[in-house]
């Protein structure tokens, strides 16, 4: 476990250096397959006081199995989608400006050019406002179902974030390094789109024959995009 929890709270650490956290708001999590167990940033506190040791590991019930500190209240949320979708390595929840303002207004992210679509297969979906009665039930838990629900028909390993209503981003990837990665790509394009939408109202997404090729060259099974593989471009 030692490991991961360096993992953890160096991904932590660094959602911070990208100033993607105001105060103590934010998480990331990683998740190990094979013990069936994650670890996550405690609750509440302060990013410069964290240590890797201090991780909290919860298995999938969200029982703490390792760790004398409460571990993150959106624990129940990072569980859901790692139960929901299979290939998860790390979550990322983050309270960023320009995401933030996307899931208030209650508006998708669209794909308005390429560095979107570099890492993002389309749109960045927002689910539907959470009722009163998930809400009162069992909110976190409930949270990442609407994600769930939202996400029928999208691929969450080509679509690797979302916004929730009136909440904001959460983000995965292959590993809580990754999720960092890509909760960065998305505030830059959630910052991007606000400002080409205030320039043009108008504007209109990037044509489908332009996001297929930004993202493929990047993640479909001819990819060639940097140094993975021999002889490709940069």
């Amino acid at each position: 476990m030692k490991e991961i929890k360096e993992q953890v709270w160096k991904a932590n650490l660094d959602l911070l250096k990208q100033g993607l956290v105001t105060l103590t708001f934010g998480n990331v999590s990683g998740f190990d397959a094979q013990r069936g167990v994650m670890v996550i940033k405690p609750s509440g506190m302060d990013y410069a006081h964290l240590k890797p040791e201090e991780m909290v590991v919860v298995d999938l019930d969200g029982r703490t199995v390792e760790g004398r500190l409460n571990p993150s209240s959106d624990s129940p949320t990072h569980l859901a989608l790692y139960r929901a979708f299979p290939g998860l390595g790390g979550v990322a929840h983050s309270h960023s400006e320009y995401a933030v303002a996307f899931a208030q207004a209650g508006w998708p992210i669209p794909c308005l050019g390429t560095t979107h679509a570099d890492y993002f297969h389309g749109e960045i979906p927002v689910t539907r406002w959470i009722s009163a009665s998930e809400t009162a039930e069992d909110y976190e838990g409930n949270t990442g179902s609407v994600i769930q629900e939202r996400f029928q028909g999208v691929d969450p390993l080509e679509v690797p974030a979302v916004l929730v209503a009136g909440h904001g981003p959460f983000v995965w990837g292959q590993s809580p390094e990754e999720a960092v990665v890509h909760s960065v790509v998305l505030e830059a394009s959630a910052r991007m789109a606000w400002r080409t939408l205030a320039l043009n109202p108008a504007a209109t997404e990037l044509p489908g024959y332009l996001l297929e090729k930004h993202f493929q060259r990047k993640h479909g099974p001819d990819a060639y995009y940097g140094q993975t593989r021999k002889g490709a471009k940069s």
